[in-house]
């Protein structure tokens, strides 16, 4: 197998870790059908909300594409840039338009591993060691932990489905 073929191989799984649950549910699973006015709730006392999760996701994702697109990225503020300050979306407008923002940025990651002149391997120069292989796990590990957390407050809160 060619480096290039290897390489293809790589790309294969992270895509397919980026938008499959495999061993668990998908982050799209977890925020499926959620009512919304459980969206900012926080049962027993909880430090966080769905809507909370979901945005933070969102940004940080968000984040990451950002910064593997864009030579000229300007880092954000920990933690205050990447967390809501607000516990529910004003309006089911606001929680959908937050849902498709999270699909297109990992659509468009996706499309940077899969650009043909892309070395998942080689560390950006605007970075500190990261590369683009580096990123997909980060998107892949910070989206699976949160949304562990989304299904366990919609365990919590009873609208999650029984297995």
């Amino acid at each position: 197998m060619t480096n290039t073929q290897e390489t293809n191989v790589v790309v294969k799984e992270l895509i397919s870790f980026l938008k499959k649950g495999n061993a668990h549910a998908t982050f799209s699973d977890a925020v499926k059908d959620v009512p919304f006015d459980d969206l900012g709730k926080k049962p027993h006392d909880l430090p966080y909300s769905i809507w909370q999760l979901t945005e933070h996701t969102r940004i940080a994702q968000n984040d990451i594409l950002e910064f593997c697109s864009n030579k000229n990225y300007k880092e954000k503020n920990w933690p205050a840039d990447y967390w809501p300050k607000k516990n529910a979306p004003s309006n089911e407008s606001e929680w959908k338009n937050s849902l498709q923002q999270i699909k297109d940025d990992l659509d468009a990651f996706i499309d940077l591993l899969k650009d043909d002149d892309a070395d998942i391997y080689v560390p950006f120069e605007h970075g500190n060691g990261q590369n683009l292989m580096r990123e997909a796990l980060l998107i892949v590990d910070h989206t699976s932990y949160h949304t562990g957390e989304i299904l366990i407050i919609r365990r919590l809160l009873g609208n999650w489905k029984k297995s």
